[in-house]
């Protein structure tokens, strides 16, 4: 197998029509009157956003637009707001400075120096927003995750990546850009770096070491269990690289999985216990 770029080149049209088969189908088996989605701006949530609507109807899509102060851009505002105009879902801005300042001032051990606990902490009160509009509205909470942060560990636990179905998450960050450009999400969106945004200057690519092009080609041939040396070859780089990718992918394990329980009795939730709907 090479590892090449065109590996990673998908069929956008019949993906597209898959993913929006998806949400409509889960919504229909869920009973929810449509997605509730944060929208931030960057190019997964616009893209799950347009999609949800192309599948629903934007009568059935609530996006939330929820800044602070300490991280507020113009821009990413903008590009939600254009996004929700061309594909015509409803948004809702709410800025959440006043909730993140009383967790601040009543956690006793909180470090305003100690930015990932900080940040972490914004991305799950984004989280609770979603799910009061999910509970009170009767609507799924749809998330924006896509493949490659998910397998480097690249999100919070219980925070951005917590919602109730992930339509983008087996597509890698290229492969989203594909789908994305098919379904008309604005280029400037497209091509803005991706970023967290829980602090100024966070640039996912930076925080990762690598660049997605590079580092979904690495994913690939983990994914179908090349070895680190081979891709290091065909890619030609450092092998050392690639066994960080490799243990971080493996070290994040975790984050990926439901609570780890003892199995104490006949089945157990999670382990051999799983439910299927099929009606």
């Amino acid at each position: 197998m090479e590892l090449t770029p065109e590996i990673l080149k998908i069929n956008p049209a019949a993906t597209a029509e898959r993913i929006k088969m998806f949400i409509k189908d889960m919504v229909k088996k869920t009973g929810t009157n449509g997605v509730v989605l944060g929208i931030s701006g960057g190019i997964d949530s616009s893209t799950v956003a347009a999609l949800s609507t192309l599948s629903l109807g934007s009568e059935k899509v609530i996006g939330l637009i929820l800044p602070e102060d300490e991280t507020y851009n113009e821009t990413d505002i903008r590009h939600a707001k254009r996004v929700a105009e061309k594909f015509r879902f409803k948004t809702v801005e709410i800025t959440i400075t006043p909730v993140l300042e009383a967790y601040y001032k009543t956690i006793p051990i909180f470090d305003s120096m100690e930015k990932i606990s900080r940040g972490n902490i914004k991305a799950r009160a984004r989280m609770i927003y979603l799910y009061y509009y999910a509970n009170k509205l009767n609507l799924l909470v749809c998330g924006s995750s896509d493949k490659s942060e998910t397998m480097m560990g690249y999100f919070t636990k219980w925070g951005d990546v917590a919602a109730d179905i992930a339509p983008l998450m087996d597509l890698y960050k290229t492969q989203v850009r594909q789908l994305a450009k098919y379904i008309g999400v604005p280029d400037e969106i497209i091509a803005k770096p991706s970023s967290p945004n829980l602090w100024r200057g966070q640039l996912a690519e930076k925080e990762l070491g690598i660049k997605y092009e590079t580092l979904d080609l690495i994913l690939y041939g983990l994914e179908r269990f090349m070895s680190t040396k081979e891709i290091a070859k065909q890619l030609q780089l450092n092998k050392q690289l690639v066994e960080k990718i490799k243990k971080r992918w493996l070290r994040m394990e975790h984050k990926r999985q439901m609570p780890l329980s003892l199995k104490l009795t006949y089945r157990t939730v999670g382990k051999d216990f799983r439910l299927y709907h099929t009606q």
